[in-house]
């Protein structure tokens, strides 16, 4: 018996704020002098997952970015949305 294939989730509204958020890590980055190579190993995660983040492309796992934004001096805040 063979498993269900997953399948592509469609994007969401959210897609455009993980750019958002990618793009300020990367500014972040350039600002303190780093390359990809060197904040990720900081960090302890693949230069892949950096790359994923700042393209705000890919799955990145949260604890990687929270470790990412660590290094960088970044904090993530959660707030409730407007209703």
């Amino acid at each position: 018996m063979t498993s269900p294939r997953r399948t592509k989730r469609p994007q969401t509204e959210s897609m455009p704020q993980i750019a958002s958020i990618g793009h300020r890590f990367a500014e972040r980055r350039i600002a303190l002098r780093l390359t990809q190579q060197t904040l990720a190993d900081l960090a302890g995660v693949s230069r892949s997952t950096l790359q994923a983040l700042e393209r705000g492309s890919g799955s990145v796992k949260f604890a990687s970015v929270m470790e990412l934004a660590d290094v960088l001096g970044l904090r993530i805040d959660v707030t409730v949305a407007a209703e």
